[in-house]
């Protein structure tokens, strides 16, 4: 089994990563939906002081909150998605504006063309922004329809060359059943890719999980809720869950 990687405060195990969050963490914990400041500023602290240690992070952003394209009904399932993936446009903004008002510079970069208020995808261009010590938000998923924020989480970390991806959730980890619903449920320190896809936990969708295991890039499923959590992953401390690809 592997184990994670001891850990120095100081210095951090990852370099570069890439945070996945779903649209939920920018709602507010009340209503679950919509966008909360509060919530935001809180991410945007979390990644700044990342920043401060020498680590260069990319964000992914799901727009579920504000509406997930395919539970839109009687409209078409193509048609629905690239609703969607204006919403996390929408989020990846908000994440923009609070992290800039902490003097963090930030890019947004989206998959569909919309020159006024973000760069186009370009693999290149982001990983030049990472070496200038800004933070890129990529939005509008991978600009297609039938893909998740997932998929678009493995793909933009490989293209880019990420040597992690941070999942953020709500639970501290991945369980053998929900921990909110059956509280006999037990929590992986570790588990492999083949074990997720074959038993169906929900850590990213199969596609998501297949592009990382032949890849060989890890992922850690945590509870992005606590302070401090983000930089505890990049450190190496053991919280959440990794998912990794075993020893040969």
């Amino acid at each position: 089994m592997v184990e994670h990687t001891p850990a120095d405060p100081t210095r951090p195990v990852y370099h570069r990563v890439l945070l996945k969050l779903s649209g939920d963490a920018f709602a507010p914990q009340d209503t679950g939906y919509g966008i909360s400041a509060s919530t935001t500023a809180l991410l945007a602290r979390e990644l700044s002081d990342v920043v401060a240690m020498g680590v260069q992070p990319v964000v992914v952003v799901g727009g579920g909150t504000i509406l997930l394209g395919r539970q839109v009904p009687g409209i078409d399932r193509a048609r629905a998605d690239y609703m969607g993936m204006l919403a996390t446009v929408m989020n990846a903004l908000a994440l923009q504006d609070a992290l800039e008002k902490i003097h963090v510079p930030t890019r947004v970069q989206t998959a569909i063309q919309m020159a006024q208020i973000a760069e186009p995808y370009i693999p290149l261009r982001a990983i030049r922004h990472l070496e200038k010590g800004r933070i890129v938000v990529f939005a509008a998923g991978l600009g297609v329809p039938y893909f998740s924020t997932d998929t678009t989480a493995a793909q933009r970390a490989l293209e880019i060359g990420a040597q992690a991806i941070l999942k953020g959730t709500k639970v501290d980890g991945v369980y053998t059943a929900d921990p909110h619903v059956d509280p006999s449920a037990r929590r992986f320190e570790s588990i492999e890719y083949i074990d997720v896809l074959r038993e169906g936990y929900q850590v990213m969708d199969a596609t998501a999980i297949s592009l990382c295991m032949e890849n060989k890039l890890p992922i850690i499923v945590f509870d992005f809720r606590e302070e401090g959590n983000i930089r505890r992953a990049v450190s190496g401390e053991p919280i959440g869950t990794l998912v990794h690809g075993g020893v040969k």
